[in-house]
């Protein structure tokens, strides 16, 4: 299905580039960055806003839900109901909004740009501890964002006068974290996390399958950790990503290393009687800014987790 607005063309005047948040006070803060004047666009199920940024870009702001399958249906939506056929697309899927931070990389009020988005929790428990799904052999728990691209956001944050800034991996969690314990669990099997969110993989595998490269932005408002809601400094987050957005380089964003649009094979599934067998890995995987090749499998860790 593709949308098309009354007033609308066809051809490069069409949206090219797609943020997604979860909330509407993420899109909000987005919106403010952008400046400009925005428009309602309907998509089965809702809506986005829609900005002819200053700069001659259009950027589409969707607030799809939180967690990362309402993250990726909202985001697959919208890339199916608004690009056409004849090169009418996307160029750019961005996941944004506010995180938790991993101490002592990214205190409250840092602006964190991802190295890689990863799906945190998304595998099995075992009696030798936890294994993810690229373990298990059922496909990818990593995407990597084109390098030039993080470093491009990165320069222009710095130029712009974010001097609390950080990148990393950003991991995405269906459950935040909320004791110490876990938090020294996550940070044992990603040593390289800076934060903690709940949609950037599932905009980020929509991307994927739709051949689009994707990249994800927070700004964070609590500590990874202990659940403290007297630590939290949302107000501070949504400023600090109102002020990221002002100073992303729209028109230069889509740049370098364009995904590898595949259709996903699935692998052979392990057995029901064996639930942590690991089976083929899945070689059919879509390349978004790339879904990375598995590592060795790290030693299994004990505290905390939940």
């Amino acid at each position: 299905m593709t949308v098309r607005l009354p007033d609308e063309q066809s051809g490069p005047a069409r949206a090219r580039l797609l943020v997604v948040v979860a909330v509407p006070a993420e899109a909000g803060a987005v919106l403010r960055g952008l400046g400009g004047t925005a428009r309602r666009v309907p998509l089965p199920g809702g809506a986005l806003d829609r900005v002819a940024h200053p700069s001659g870009a259009t950027v589409d702001v969707l607030a799809g839900g939180v967690g990362p399958g309402a993250a990726a249906a909202a985001a697959a939506t919208a890339l199916t109901a608004l690009s056409a056929p004849a090169g009418d697309r996307y160029d750019l899927v961005v996941s944004a909004g506010i995180a938790g931070g991993f101490a002592p990389g990214a205190p409250v009020g840092t602006t964190v740009v991802a190295e890689a988005i990863v799906a945190a929790d998304l595998g099995a428990e075992t009696p030798e501890g936890f294994a993810d799904v690229t373990e298990l052999g059922f496909g990818t728990v990593r995407h990597t964002p084109a390098p030039a691209t993080v470093a491009l956001v990165a320069d222009a944050l710095r130029a712009a006068g974010v001097d609390t800034l950080a990148t990393g991996a950003v991991l995405t969690v269906s459950t935040v974290t909320g004791s110490a314990g876990r938090a020294a669990a996550l940070t044992a099997r990603h040593p390289d996390a800076v934060a903690e969110a709940m949609e950037g993989f599932g905009v980020a595998e929509a991307a994927a399958r739709h051949g689009v490269p994707a990249f994800e932005l927070r700004t964070v408002s609590n500590p990874v950790g202990p659940r403290d809601r007297s630590a939290w400094r949302i107000g501070e987050a949504l400023g600090a990503l109102e002020r990221a957005f002002a100073a992303l380089p729209w028109p230069a964003l889509p740049v370098l290393d364009p995904p590898n649009a595949q259709t996903p094979t699935p692998s052979n599934p392990p057995t029901p009687s064996d639930p942590v067998a690991t089976g083929p890995r899945a070689d059919g995987q879509p390349q978004s800014h790339r879904a990375d090749p598995p590592g060795p499998r790290r030693a299994p860790k004990e505290a905390g987790r939940g």
